[in-house]
């Protein structure tokens, strides 16, 4: 959530740098910061440590405030919606909605800035799936639930660069000696028997009872790291463990040394299981959906309903900073910054949704709950970077599998490196796909990394461009004669982070408080909500109340929250 400057500043700073070439004259590279500025974000934080706010020149009134505009607050906006509540405002800070799931484009190429696919969800995600048909993306077929096969990620869908050559999948099988896949099965069977012993779900809340908190065998799991688990259960296989690493950090944007065992588990367990090389595997548990711009697909039709405009109609209010959020008797009032019109804004409601992430709304909301203050000592965030690069023409590739949607290095020397997607991918006509340009989304998680934020906010644009051209001229040697731009996107603080006790802590103050008039939710849609963080005027929705960052968790919050602000 880092945000450009209060005042006016280009929302991409474009710049040069040369770079050495291959077997030819170093070439001109441009690039520079896109998406996110952290500057906004960091003038707001710097304005709130004032304690010296100004006053608001403007009035404005709606049933319900929506506080954030990332998947979370556009949930709950359509949820209102669907309630029959059309007199709200949602307002957010960026120059668009969908935190960190919003699309961009690189040289008329559409590409992601943050989170790239959604697994299809499963039967404990019934918002996301109805959310789907909506869409047109998920319809019944002769009795049976059939997705668009044109998002699903076409074939091939991962491959993984290992020693030297690619091969198909991310788990590491070519050459590994009999004892990797040993580990692997017995690693398989550890997750069942966790799965048997509490189940998990996603979203991660549906796992408890009514009122109930973390399962006990969960509960032990999220007492110890990752790391620490796996060293005392003899799981010591050094291509085991990149794997894992590499799979906490593409989810958790951090490794097995931090994030909780509950989560290394919860990874594989709520989803598609852990399969060793020769084991059957559920293929419409393992599918993906996935589009050029990323998850930035959803989130622009999320919005497209509410009629956005910053200067004063719409639904919608963008460029818009919450700078206070106020609980009184008779209603709530939310200051905000109007970075168009440059006025501070007072809105007041009887109900709002506060859909900002923790460590911001426990800064404006005066006077916060315990639950909000104790959240906000107890979470932390990982950084993530996004690197878009324009290339003209196909790259030369090493040998083994063929160009996947997915493309991981074994060994990626750039710290924090996840390998990169081709935005290309899931272009119908192939005949572009083979000869003409493309954007390739190389991404960073950063939350292992020492200084990885502070880094973030100093290091030029060129510094995280040759960081991600150094890593994939590995297995493209040409990638620098190919390469025309580079954009780059930071998330200061891009997604919570599961470090142990945090699941366990969130889960036992997320219990379902209702604002208001409880028994006006009926009895399905009691069935359907979420354990909701709320005072008696404010609901709390965003990913960070599950302690880890996906689309399930965050979309199914959103729709909570609204269900418990319409029945207010």
């Amino acid at each position: 959530m880092q945000r450009r400057h209060f005042l006016a500043t280009g929302a991409l700073a474009t710049s040069a740098v040369l770079l050495p070439g291959c077997d030819e004259a170093p070439r001109t590279l441009q690039g520079g910061f896109a998406g996110i500025d952290m500057q906004r974000g960091h003038a707001l934080r710097d304005l709130l440590k004032t304690g010296s706010l100004p006053e608001p020149t403007v009035l404005r009134r709606a049933q319900v405030i929506i506080a954030g505009g990332g998947v979370a607050g556009l949930a709950a906006a359509r949820s209102l919606r669907l309630a029959g509540v059309d007199d709200f405002a949602l307002l957010e800070l960026e120059d668009s909605a969908g935190g960190n799931s919003r699309g961009g484009a690189v040289g008329g190429i559409a590409c992601p800035l943050g989170a790239h696919y959604l697994p299809v969800p499963g039967d404990d995600a019934p918002e996301v799936q109805n959310l789907l048909e909506e869409l047109g993306l998920r319809q019944r077929v002769s009795g049976r639930w059939r997705y668009d096969e044109r998002h699903l990620c076409h074939s091939p869908q991962e491959r993984l660069f290992f020693q030297g050559e690619w091969q198909e999948g991310l788990l590491p099988v070519h050459g590994v000696p009999d004892t990797t896949i040993a580990q692997y099965r017995r690693f398989a069977q550890a997750v069942d028997d966790a799965t048997r012993a509490a189940r998990f779900t996603m979203p991660m809340m549906r796992s408890l009872g009514p009122g109930q908190p973390l399962p006990q065998p969960h509960q032990a799991l999220d007492a110890v790291t990752f790391a620490t688990w796996l060293d005392q259960q003899g799981f010591d296989d050094e291509h085991l463990r990149w794997y894992l690493d590499y799979s906490c950090r593409d989810d958790y944007g951090a490794g097995t040394a931090v994030v909780s065992a509950w989560a290394g588990i919860h990874y594989f367990a709520s989803r598609h299981g852990f399969h060793a090389p020769g084991e059957a595997a559920d293929e419409s548990r393992e599918s993906v959906l996935t589009w050029p711009e990323g998850n930035g697909w959803i989130t622009r039709r999320l919005a497209a309903p509410l009629q956005n405009n910053a200067q004063g109609g719409g639904q919608l209010r963008t460029a818009t900073s919450v700078l206070r959020i106020t609980e009184g008797r008779h209603g709530v009032e939310v200051d905000a910054y109007n970075h168009v019109t440059d006025s501070v804004e007072r809105w007041q409601a009887p109900r709002c949704i506060v859909a900002l992430p923790v460590h911001i709304a426990s800064r404006v909301v005066r006077n916060p709950p315990a639950f909000l203050t104790g959240a906000a000592q107890r979470l932390t965030w990982a950084p993530w970077l996004v690197a878009n690069l324009h290339i003209d023409s196909p790259l030369t590739d090493r040998p083994g599998a063929a160009p996947a949607w997915d493309n991981v290095l074994y060994a990626d020397a750039t710290p924090g490196g996840l390998g990169y997607v081709d935005a290309g991918h899931q272009r119908l006509d192939t005949r572009a796909t083979l000869a003409g340009p493309t954007v390739l989304t190389y991404y960073q998680a950063l939350g292992s990394v020492p200084d990885g934020r502070q880094q973030l906010a100093q290091q030029p644009w060129q510094h995280w461009a040759e960081g991600a051209l150094a890593a994939l001229s590995v297995p493209h040697p040409d990638l620098r004669r190919r390469v025309t731009r580079v954009e780059v996107t930071r998330y200061g603080h891009a997604m919570a982070i599961p470090t142990p006790g945090l699941v366990t802590y969130l889960s036992q103050i997320g219990l379902y408080r209702a604002p208001g008039k409880r028994n006006q939710l009926s009895k399905a849609e009691r069935a359907l909500a979420l354990p909701t963080p709320a005072t008696a005027r404010l609901a709390f929705a965003h990913s960070d109340w599950s302690g880890y960052s996906v689309f399930e968790e965050a979309f199914t919050r959103g729709h909570g929250a609204g269900l418990v602000a319409a029945a207010g």
